[in-house]
């Protein structure tokens, strides 16, 4: 058998996966034929990393950090990963929300080279050999978008794809996927935003996105060649419009390894943030009334898991979905209203028609969640009815980015005179208000879809089932000690996230093997087997 020559002189240098820059020891330079090509001294691993969280800090805007570490990546990977595993709470929104919204609207006025993959309208029936260009063949996780609707900022078309390299980028720093399994793809079908058609830095087709069966059956194409090229690959599907993702999850999610995150990742991660609040406000789980503002993908299928929750508790089906209440831009969901889609239908209830304010008012409930992509709609009137109606109401404004948010973690906490317990879908730092230090939770996905990922992939699981999110939601609430709950905190410390995630992975794999979802066998040390998955940076 032969064996494979190393990488040599420039080469060496140039690539990503194996480069050390000056960590390289002498032996190493001796081999790679390296001597010269660098400056004569030896520097470890925590040096660099020293020097190049300094040279970061020293980046002005957000963007310039998120384009520094960037170029980080693309140069030595494993340098990258250590600085984002380091310092998670510090660069995690550097290379995810809130900076990738910006990131990917001027995605193609800062593009430098290429990364992951584009599969494009022009290539109908050729998806499986555009895959098979795809260098590395053990993929694992695959997220893919189609850029329709990214975060809350609309149709950003093929400046969509960063979304799908900052998710991948959490799946190896915090739940320890290998870089190389890791595969980006945007599933370019076009764009309506006429900015973007007009541009000529944009990179993506220049034409109006696909629709109906020319849509689907481009996507079908791509599932089928992901099964064939990558038959181990997770699909997590990441920012389509909500018709367009519920359609694609409910066709796919029987068939093949694929959840979507906007749907069933934000709703492990409302449903642990619920579990958790009620520790400090002392309510039972199964008696409480919760409401939401918006009726898309991200809030039906945060119901839907609470509605799977509350029946664990002991409620009909029925009895559970009386618990949740939506509110969308024309007012309360009610049996009389019309032209609602299909994943709203099981949550209109018999009740006379009412504007937010009023129903809040009037339904009381104790939990409010907001999931509509725009801006300032909990306002003063919104936050005092939620604190008139509870001694301690609880407050999810997920939208993201950060000046999408439903309303500021300072907003919540003054206007409700210090009583909300708050969250939000991206950080805001702590607050002080009449004295006391207020620390907002951050209700992130990153706090499930890792660990849902290393536990199915270790698992081998066929598909990913509503009881898996169940359980990991479970197991992320059981992880906030009484020290976070006692800062006002219903989410873990991000410092954390790789435990955090690890038992996500093994409450996950744990439910595949219990409930024979994999064909896999369980080995006699699961935990052990979990943790020699887990990728490390180190040289």
């Amino acid at each position: 058998m032969n064996k494979k020559k190393p990488l040599t002189g420039f080469l060496a240098l140039n690539s990503a996966s194996t480069n050390k820059g000056t960590a390289f020891t002498k032996e190493e330079r001796e081999y790679h034929k390296l001597r010269g090509l660098l400056p004569p001294r030896i520097v470890s691993p925590e040096i660099q990393a020293e020097r190049t969280i300094k040279n970061l800090r020293r980046k002005k805007d957000d963007i310039d950090k998120y384009i520094f570490l960037t170029a980080l990546q693309a140069r030595n990977e494993r340098l990258f990963y250590k600085l984002v595993i380091d310092h998670i709470e510090e660069v995690m929104p550097l290379i995810y929300t809130p900076t990738v919204g910006q990131a990917c609207k001027e995605y193609a006025h800062m593009f430098r080279r290429p990364r992951g993959m584009y599969i494009t309208a022009e290539d109908k029936g050729e998806i499986k050999g555009v895959l098979e260009n795809w260098p590395y063949k053990d993929i694992k996780v695959i997220v893919v978008t189609d850029g329709e609707r990214i975060l809350g900022l609309g149709d950003l078309g093929a400046n969509g794809i960063g979304i799908p390299i900052g998710k991948l980028a959490l799946y190896v720093s915090c739940a320890g996927i290998p870089p190389q399994q890791c595969l980006p793809i945007m599933l370019d079908v076009g764009t309506n935003n006429v900015e973007y058609l007009h541009d000529p830095f944009y990179l993506g087709l220049t034409q109006t996105r696909l629709t109906g069966d020319a849509y689907y059956e481009l996507v079908d194409e791509f599932m089928q060649a992901v099964d064939e090229v990558f038959p181990k690959a997770l699909i997590q599907f990441e920012d389509f419009l909500t018709p367009n993702a519920y359609a694609l999850l409910n066709k796919y999610r029987h068939k093949q390894l694929c959840f979507n995150d906007d749907i069933q990742g934000t709703a492990g991660v409302a449903l642990a943030g619920v579990y958790a609040s009620t520790r400090i406000s002392g309510l039972n789980f199964k008696d409480m009334r919760i409401m939401f503002l918006g009726a898309g993908s991200a809030a039906t299928g945060i119901a839907d898991l609470l509605c799977h929750a509350l029946q664990r508790e002991g409620l009909s089906e029925n009895e559970a979905r009386k618990r949740l209440w939506f509110v969308d831009i024309e007012g309360l969901l009610v049996k009389d209203r019309k032209n609602l889609l299909p994943h709203n239908e099981p949550y209109m209830h018999e009740h006379e028609p009412l504007g937010f304010v009023d129903a809040i008012k009037e339904i009381r409930p104790q939990v409010l969640i907001g999931a509509t992509g725009a801006p300032n709609t909990f306002n003063r009137s919104v936050i005092e009815a939620m604190s008139n109606a509870n001694k301690r109401p609880t407050i999810f404004a997920l939208s993201n980015p950060t000046s999408r948010a439903e309303c500021t973690a300072m907003e919540a906490y003054e206007w409700s005179n210090g009583k909300v317990i708050f969250a939000s879908g991206s950080p805001f730092p702590p607050v002080e208000y009449n004295g006391e230090i207020y620390t907002p939770g951050q209700g992130n996905n990153v706090y499930i879809f890792p660990g849902i990922g290393l536990g199915t992939i270790v698992s081998e699981s066929l598909s990913i089932t509503e009881d898996m999110f169940f359980v990991a939601a479970r197991t992320l609430a059981d992880q906030v000690s009484q020290n976070d709950l006692d800062k006002g905190m219903i989410y873990p410390p991000l410092s954390n996230i790789r435990e955090v995630s690890y038992n996500i992975a093994l409450a996950v794999a744990e439910n595949a093997y219990k409930t024979g979802i994999t064909k896999a066998k369980r080995p006699k040390n699961l935990e052990q087997n979990i943790r020699d998955h887990m990728y490390s940076p180190d040289y």
